[in-house]
């Protein structure tokens, strides 16, 4: 029996997919949920091209996207560009 651990990475395999995910982690998670979604979405596209695009290292980017993990908003920002994300503030309806 394989008991290995399912990697949501793994099925982060487009943009459409990869939004999907973040946005319902941003609606129903916390800020510990945020960042390690952030996490999988970086090791699905690439620990070394997010390294290449953020300015950051490889191992301080597994750190500060780990579980439990606190980053700085400024690491949180440049990853979520360089996973083609945006911050954007909506209208809430009341």
């Amino acid at each position: 029996m394989d008991s290995s651990k399912l990697d949501i990475a793994d099925y982060l395999d487009s943009n459409e997919m990869i939004a999907e995910y973040l946005n319902t982690v941003l609606e129903e998670g916390d800020d510990s949920d945020i960042v390690t979604a952030i996490g999988h979405i970086a090791r699905a596209i690439g620990m070394t091209k997010i390294s290449e695009e953020t300015g950051l290292s490889r191992p301080s980017l597994y750190k500060a996207l780990s579980e439990g993990s606190k980053p700085q908003f400024e690491t949180v920002r440049k990853v979520l560009k360089a996973i083609g994300g945006e911050i954007r503030v909506n209208p809430l309806s009341v």
